[in-house]
This record gives structure tokens, C-alpha cells and sequence, in this order.
């Protein structure tokens, strides 16, 4: 693990990061704004897998793919997971390097704080696990079993946590970044 983030601290700076950071908001937006309607215009009522943070019961499982219909979850299957298929791994690598430059900024090179760079890539693993059992549940119903939906909701679950873990990692290493910016900032003195 020391090897890979050291590779990683050589490969984080400024345009790098900016460019995956890019390419992961764009994918982001495209569902945001394309396949998550498009998907979400057969099933107004019932929140997407991909969008209950908090998990889904069998119930709101059965629920959801009932109302999506079989042109619902086709599309379910063809436009959105594609996309989610794309997204987790840019979400892995872009976000690991985002935290490990904004650690560089004020952390030293040396602190083991480092390692929580690494979330992101948890995020993005059970992300993935989430959309494969996604598919799963798609492709299985009406006969969709009780255990499917509560491992895939599990998945569901753990993306949301470390996604959260993230984002609250971002902001603790941008509030460092802006601390260190305003310690270190040269005090001019009037005479």
C-alpha cells in the first residue's frame, strides 16, 4: 500500500488532477442530467437504487421495478448503469488523487493521513458491486429474492458512507489547506 501511494503522490498535481477531475464531473453531470431522468420518468414515485443512500427494502425493491416497467428497467439496464460503469472508477482514482494533493498542501509528506486517500477507492469498489447487483435484480425479476435485494442494498449503503467519508475528508483537507494558507501568509506591516 506504501508503494501504490507513493506512485499516487507522484502522479497528483494541479493539471492531472484537474483533468480527471474534469472527466469524472462530466460522466457525473451526464447521468445527473440524462440517463437518471430518463430512467426516473417511468418511476416518479420511487426513489432510483442508485439514489437511497440510506438502502431499500425488498419491498421498495419490488416496488421500484414494478413501476419501472419492462421499458423502465430496459433503459434502467442500457442508458444509466453504462454510465455507472464509467463513473466509479473515475470517481476512485480522481477523488484519491484530489485528497492526496490537497493533503500535500499542508499535511507532511510523511503522515499517515495519507492513507485516507484511499476512501474514495471503497466508494468506487462498492459502487461497482452495487450496480452488479443492480443488474442482478433487473434481471431476475419478477423472481427477485429477498437475500439479492439486502446484499445489493448493503452495497448501496456502504457507497453512500464512504462517499460521505469523502466528502468530509475534502472539506477537513480544504479547511487545512486555507488554515495553512492563512498561518503561512506574510504579515505586512504599515509604517
Amino acid at each position: 500500500m506504501t508503494k501504490t501511494l507513493n506512485v499516487l503522490k507522484k502522479l497528483a498535481f494541479g493539471k492531472t488532477v484537474f483533468i480527471l477531475f474534469t472527466m469524472t464531473m462530466a460522466i457525473y453531470l451526464l447521468m445527473l442530467l440524462y440517463s437518471i431522468p430518463m430512467v426516473e420518468s417511468f418511476a416518479p414515485n420511487t426513489a432510483l437504487f442508485d439514489l437511497s443512500p440510506s438502502g431499500y427494502s425488498y419491498s421498495q425493491a419490488i416496488s421500484l421495478l414494478e413501476e419501472l416497467g419492462d421499458e423502465g428497467r430496459a433503459i434502467y439496464l442500457s442508458r444509466q448503469l453504462p454510465l455507472d460503469f464509467v463513473y466509479p472508477g473515475l470517481f476512485a482514482i480522481s477523488y484519491t488523487l484530489l485528497l492526496i494533493w490537497l493533503f500535500s498542501k499542508s499535511i507532511k509528506d510523511t503522515s499517515r493521513i495519507f492513507y485516507l486517500a484511499f476512501i474514495p477507492v471503497l466508494g468506487g469498489m462498492f459502487d461497482y458491486l452495487e450496480n452488479i447487483y443492480i443488474i442482478r435484480m433487473i434481471n431476475s425479476f419478477p423472481d427477485l429474492s429477498p437475500r439479492l435485494v439486502q446484499v445489493a442494498s448493503t452495497f448501496t449503503l456502504l457507497k453512500s458512507v464512504f462517499t460521505t467519508i469523502f466528502f468530509l475528508l475534502l472539506f477537513a483537507g480544504f479547511a487545512a489547506f486555507v488554515f495553512t494558507k492563512i498561518k503561512t501568509k506574510p504579515v505586512l506591516v504599515n509604517n
